[in-house]
């Protein structure tokens, strides 16, 4: 797991006006407590690039100059609507010792054996929400899928993870090996198929005939009606 070093400076105007004008300078204006203190600062926009748009999840040391340092992760983001532009950073910083509850990603490791059947593997929670101390974080939480089957699911309470609480639903599916949908098709339409096959004469036979797969009339009957033709 990667720990970022970003140098920022405190600030002491916390209006929207100052915050307008950060964001026109090339900063981002900042906020982190979870500690002893909230402290609000800033920082350009591009010591952010690595810690946001990043699969993996990381940690932040916060330089506040003076000597003062913070370990801290992101809680929460704010976009700008049109632009997409990141507008304000949440951290929330780490003490060991003291549970955070945070937004891990998952990834997938291994090959299902339901893939040689032709199904196909899906990520379904690309995030799982846990309780976990700051000494037991991880970039990502790694799901094995070599014995998934085709039509397998494994759902969050089928997980096992040390150290760490899952506070997601448990129902939830995280990972799935999809059934394709020629193979679906093929299931679905067999039954009926084999329903139709004895349930109607074929369009354009003779009234009297026998549907497809009934058994013939019995020789005893076929004699007898024979039988009274002849008188």
């Amino acid at each position: 797991m990667k720990s970022l070093s970003i140098e920022a400076k405190v600030r002491e105007n916390k209006g929207s006006k100052t915050a307008a004008e950060l964001r026109r300078n090339g900063e981002i204006p900042c906020v982190v407590y979870g500690g002893t203190e909230t402290i609000h600062f800033s920082a350009p926009k591009k010591s952010f690039k690595a810690l946001i748009y990043t699969p993996e999840f990381n940690t932040a040391e916060l330089d506040l100059g003076g000597g003062k340092k913070i370990t801290a992760v992101v809680k929460d983001l704010q976009f700008d609507a049109i632009t997409d532009e990141v507008l304000h950073i949440d951290f929330l910083e780490l003490t060991p010792g003291k549970k955070v509850i945070l937004d891990i990603p998952v990834k997938l490791v291994g090959t299902p054996v339901g893939i040689k059947a032709g199904g196909k593997l899906m990520l379904k929670s690309r995030k799982l929400t846990v309780s976990i101390l700051p000494e037991n974080l991880l970039g990502h939480i790694e799901l094995e899928c070599s014995a998934m089957e085709l039509g397998d699911t494994i759902r969050v309470k089928d997980m096992k993870l040390n150290n760490i609480e899952i506070l997601t639903a448990p129902n939830i599916p995280v990972a799935a090996v999809l059934i394709p949908r020629l193979m679906k098709e093929e299931v679905v339409a067999a039954p009926v198929a084999a329903v139709a096959e004895g349930a109607a004469p074929a369009a354009g036979a003779a009234p009297g005939a026998p549907a497809a797969g009934a058994p013939a009339a019995e020789p005893a009957k076929a004699a007898e009606k024979g039988e009274k033709k002849g008188k």
